[in-house]
This record gives C-alpha cells, structure tokens and sequence, in this order.
C-alpha cells in the first residue's frame, strides 16, 4: 500500500523471469525500450492516448521510454510526457521511479540517460530499439552514457512477447470478434451500387461503434485485383473482399471475408472452398509442438494440389501488439523479413495470422484471413464467423 496515496502498489505485469532469462541470454544488463508497443506491453497494456494515433508534436515527437535493470525491477523507471502526470495520479505505474516531464526526444532521452547513471550503470551493456529510437535520442545516449554499450534488444523483446498470456488472448479474441461484427453489418449493410469509398466508410462507422480504432480497410470489388479506394461500385454477382485491422486496447483483429451481391453461383462457391481447404490444412498443424516450417509445407501442399493452384498464395505469420511478430515462419513473403522460427516449434498461446489469397483471372480476389491461437494438442480460431459468401 502507498503511504501517500492509499493505493495498492501496482504489481509487475509482465513474466519477469522470462524477460531476465531472455536479457541474460542476451548478455543485456540493463533495458531501454521506446517503441510505442514494448512500452505498452512492459507498461501492462497502458498507452497514453493524446500520442495514440500520432507522434509529432512541436519541434520534435513523443518519446515514452522504460528502463528495466535485469534482476533489478525496484530500479525500473518510466520516462513520459508532462501530460501524464495525471495518468500516473489516476493509475500508478508499476514502476519506483517515474518521470513524466518531456517534450520531445532529447529531453527524454538525457532523462533515461539521468536515471542510468542514477542506479550506477553507466558501464553497462545495455539493450535498446534501433528501429524505434530517433537518430537525435541515439546519439544524445550515446554522448550522456559514453562507456555504455549499446545493443540491439528488438529480438530480445519479440520473444518476450511470443506467448501471450490469457488476458491478451481475451482481447485479441475481442478484437477479432468485433472486426467479425463490423464486418457483416457493412455487407449487409452497403446497398448494390456502393462506391469502395463508401464501403471503407461504412466499416470504418461499424469499427468505431463497436469500441474499435479503425487502422485500414484494403478491398476489392469483382474481378479486380486492385485493393486501393476508388470510385469503383459493387454490383449484383460481384465479389467483395473486405480485409481489415481494428485495434481494441493495443491489440490487433485482422480478418478478411467475402461478400457478394445476390446468391454465389456454383464456381463462386467451389472458390471459396478451395481457398478454406488451405486454411484448414493450416489450422490442423497450429498445434504446439508442431514445427513451424511443417505447418507451412502442409498447408502449401494441399493449396499445390487444388484446382487453381496457380492463382493461390498462402502466408502465415505471427500477430498480437503489432501485425507481424514472433513467431517470423516465412522468409521475405511478402513481408521483407527473416523466417527465423520455421525451425523452431509452435508454442502453447502463441497468436497466429493464416491467410490465403486467390487471385482469380475473372471472378477476383478471393481471400479468407483468421486469427489462431496455437492449442496443446489442437487450436482456437477467433472471429470465427462469416467465412462464407456474406451479403445476399
């Protein structure tokens, strides 16, 4: 209990072994994380809501940073914008020491840099987010801690991350649940003749009510392989692919389902068949235990033998916080990264995104994208509703 406050002391709300283990695997003695998303997720879920959508402010941008000492949590610091001073006031961070007097990024960064040398490890080897951290706060780190050594902590931090705990399952579940909802509210919803504009729209309104912070809509109406807005309208038999990430409290839901206007034909049908037959094949080996690169050959098996394998693509990728994540199980397809846990085994709650894309010369493009849970001895798909045609 807080003497001052009369609060109960806010508890660590990460897996602190598993992050020592991980630093000291990683020869890191001290942590500097200043991503919007490891800091969200070392912080149990808060982001400060007036920089949700952007950084930029003034002559510089919002820079929260989290300290974290390997071993050593009564030492973590939370660096923040004056603005959260009231956060902090309202719902303690678990953090001793907390700072909330920044602007920009160089005065966060010389105040990361105060409490390093504060707690006595100016010398240390210490881990930070080089794709995360602006080049002026670099370099600012680099001047104030001269005998530090400073390392790249970001995969160090994706594995942290890999297995979600229950209460991240909820809400990504929650997330995909309501993606689903907004989902078949805009097919039924936009009548024949709408314009893509007004279908974005119209998903972007059922998002919204629905406590989701709307990120994209990529779609595609008929035989079109074009997913960008324009003044193109859905008419009667024409496909409609709508794929979308919303946002609920950090976490991401990203579905793809189809529509049509009117009743799908017989060929629209077997279509879609043909793109859910690779996706099952995927879900049967989201198991853990099951190699991740094993996962992938199945399901690139089943999708080689079906009748329009040459217009087929499948992916599948880690998601939680961010879009793409660990586990990485292909290597620049499409997204320009390493697939550095094909080899490794899937994992008891680690959150995957399966998709398959068919990309049809006359009917379009034709897509179903799930979110999976990787299960003992089995799987959980989430949203798993409207996976047929939607819209009639």
């Amino acid at each position: 209990m807080n003497a001052a406050t009369g609060q109960a002391e806010p508890s660590i709300p990460f897996d602190q072994s598993r992050l020592d283990g991980l630093m000291q695997d990683a020869e890191i003695d001290l942590l500097i994380a200043t991503s919007k998303h490891n800091v969200q997720y070392l912080l149990g879920g808060y982001r400060f809501i007036f920089f949700s959508a952007m950084d930029a402010i003034g002559h510089s941008r919002y820079l929260p940073v989290v300290a974290y000492a390997r071993g050593r949590p009564d030492q973590a610091a939370y660096v923040g914008n004056k603005m959260e001073g009231g956060e902090h006031q309202n719902h303690p961070f678990w953090t001793p020491t907390v700072q909330t007097s920044t602007w920009g990024t160089l005065d966060a960064a010389a105040a990361a840099a105060d409490h390093v040398k504060r707690i006595g490890l100016e010398r240390a080897r210490i881990g930070i987010e080089p794709g995360f951290l602006p080049a002026d706060a670099y370099i600012a780190l680099k001047s104030l801690l001269l005998d530090a050594e400073l390392v790249d902590a970001y995969p160090m931090l994706e594995r942290l991350r890999a297995i979600k705990s229950p209460a991240e399952i909820d809400l990504l579940r929650e997330a995909s649940e309501r993606i689903t909802d907004a989902m078949l509210a805009t097919f039924s919803g936009v009548p024949e003749g709408a314009a893509k504009g007004e279908i974005v729209q119209k998903l972007r309104s059922e998002e919204t009510a629905r406590g989701l912070q709307f990120e994209y809509c990529l779609l595609t109406i008929g035989s079109s392989h074009n997913r960008a807005v324009s003044d193109q309208k859905w008419g009667h038999g024409e496909v409609l692919s709508l794929d979308s990430g919303g946002n609920y409290r950090g976490y991401i839901g990203d579905l793809c389902r189809m529509g049509v206007k009117g009743e799908p034909d017989t060929e629209l049908v077997d279509l879609l068949a043909e793109v859910d037959a690779v996706q099952q094949a995927a879900f049967s080996k989201c198991t853990a235990g099951t190699r991740g690169g094993d996962m992938i050959a199945h399901a690139t098996e089943v999708m080689k033998g079906l009748p329009n394998a040459a217009h087929n693509d499948f992916f599948a990728h880690g998601m939680g916080l961010i879009s793409h994540e660990t586990p990485f199980l292909m290597t620049n397809h499409p997204v320009a990264y390493e697939g550095v846990d094909a080899e490794r085994p899937l994992q008891e709650n680690m959150v995957l995104s399966v998709e398959t894309t068919m990309l049809h010369p006359s009917r379009g493009f034709i897509k179903l994208e799930d979110t999976v849970v990787v299960k003992e001895g089995g799987y959980e798909v989430l949203g798993e509703r409207g996976r047929g045609w939607n819209g009639r």
